[in-house]
């Protein structure tokens, strides 16, 4: 009852329920969306590609499952919110090296318009040339009906379109809804494959495919890993740090207490995307020449997400982009520059060159532990494969990549109806109070 009347205050708060509903609005438009077909295809043929867990099929399959099933089914909102998030990287590694972004950076909203409307423009190029790489891949396939250039253009123009599309819809929730635009329908997209792999895998089971004392374990696992996503995200390392008392004419100021909290898991998902985006193109290289030449086909399999080979560097480049995003994240110096400035020192550690060592020993150590843990959510799907024989489909239910967007995604969602209840004098979003870090 306590629980109902938590969610009964959320209702109770006009502003709130707008966006709320407003959210809800805009993804219901991106699930119609996801129904409407793109002209050329057979898609009975793509279906059956998409079966499968080797080669071109099995890097398909795990695009899938970010797209909500609109690859495996060639729809118009076929590429989703991809291309953007893709030319959002792209930007941000460009505004670190390239002197005029590094300044509109620096220049605050109105820089950070005119970085939005470049990312915009190059998002386009991306819709471009990925949708010109699945036309040539759909092609080579036998999957395209009337095969040449102008199949290709109508491609090309069908699934740009629906990109920009729902690069806009993620905009609108960004600005008028709950929740970071991008993030809530690459979640809508997770999320809406789960009720069809759960009765696939029920199917399965009753037709004797899938033992069920596989099945429960598999559905344990699946809460065991979102549990544990939660227990790690939220888990923080506190330093503490001390002010000292200063006085300005006639009165006294400092002498408070406080922390900076430093997280496990300090770059987030991002050093996955990067993983995936650097390793994305030789696993298409090597398909394409694997289909024209035999003998490569072995490297192929292996450089394909469930192969060996894949498995291997996409550990080691997510442990590096884990290190890489956390050093574009915190400059030690300056964080130790900025607390020495405001009278702050940490409880035994000297103030400046000391301390900005200090937070780098820190970051370190616990950057290793949140690269470790990253890495291995994205091999855990290969691992269950590789010791039970299952469904390419399962994936997405076990998925820590796709785990930890849906969780993360959820837990920033809970947060904001928190602090507008809390705001509103409600206790919070749940009966135990507010969400805490540990």
């Amino acid at each position: 009852m306590i629980l109902l009347r938590n969610f009964a205050n959320i209702f109770s708060i006009s502003e709130l329920r707008r966006k709320l509903f407003f959210t809800l609005g805009v993804l219901i438009i991106h699930r119609l969306g996801n129904h409407i077909p793109v002209i050329g295809i057979d898609i009975g043929k793509l279906a059956t590609l998409m079966t499968q867990k080797t080669g071109l099929s099995g890097l398909f399959s795990y695009l899938d499952m970010f797209s909500g099933g609109n690859l495996s089914r060639c729809t118009l909102f076929a590429l989703g919110i991809m291309p953007y998030i893709t030319s959002s990287i792209m930007m941000q590694m460009l505004s670190l090296s390239i002197p005029q972004l590094e300044q509109l950076v620096k220049e605050g909203e109105y820089g950070r318009k005119i970085i939005n409307q470049y990312t915009r423009y190059l998002a386009i190029g991306v819709s471009l040339i990925q949708s010109f790489g699945l036309a040539m891949v759909i092609e080579q396939w036998n999957l395209a009906i009337n095969p040449g250039w102008g199949f290709r253009l109508m491609f090309m123009l069908s699934l740009t379109t629906g990109s920009i599309f729902v690069m806009w819809l993620g905009e609108q929730i960004s600005l008028f809804g709950l929740g970071n635009g991008s993030s809530m329908i690459i979640f809508s997209g997770i999320v809406s494959r789960f009720p069809d792999d759960i009765l696939k895998t029920i199917g399965a089971v009753q037709e004797g495919y899938i033992d069920p004392i596989i099945a429960v374990f598999l559905f344990a696992l699946a809460i065991a890993i979102a549990a544990c996503i939660v227990f790690l995200e939220k888990g923080e390392r506190k330093i503490p740090v001390q002010y000292s008392r200063r006085i300005v004419g006639q009165r006294m100021y400092g002498g408070q207490s406080t922390y900076i909290p430093f997280k496990i898991n300090t770059a987030g998902v991002m050093p996955v995307i990067f993983a995936n985006a650097v390793l994305n193109l030789p696993v298409f290289l090597s398909s394409i020449i694997a289909a024209r030449f035999s003998s490569f086909k072995w490297f192929a399999e292996s450089l394909s997400p469930a192969g060996l080979l894949y498995g291997i560097v996409n550990f080691i480049l997510i442990i590096f982009f884990s290190f890489f995003y956390t050093a574009i994240m915190f400059n030690p110096e300056e964080l130790a520059d900025n607390i020495k400035k405001g009278g702050g020192f940490i409880p035994g550690i000297r103030p400046g060159k000391k301390t900005a060592e200090f937070f780098n020993y820190i970051l370190t150590r616990i950057g290793l532990v949140g690269a470790i843990y990253l890495a291995m959510l994205a091999l855990l799907p290969n691992i269950i494969h590789g010791l039970i024989a299952l469904p390419f489909y399962l994936s997405g239910i076990l998925s820590g990549t796709a785990m930890l967007i849906v969780v993360g995604v959820a837990l920033e969602t809970a947060s904001q109806i928190e602090s507008y209840l809390i705001e509103n004098r409600y206790e919070g979003f749940l009966s135990t109070g507010r969400l805490k870090s540990r």
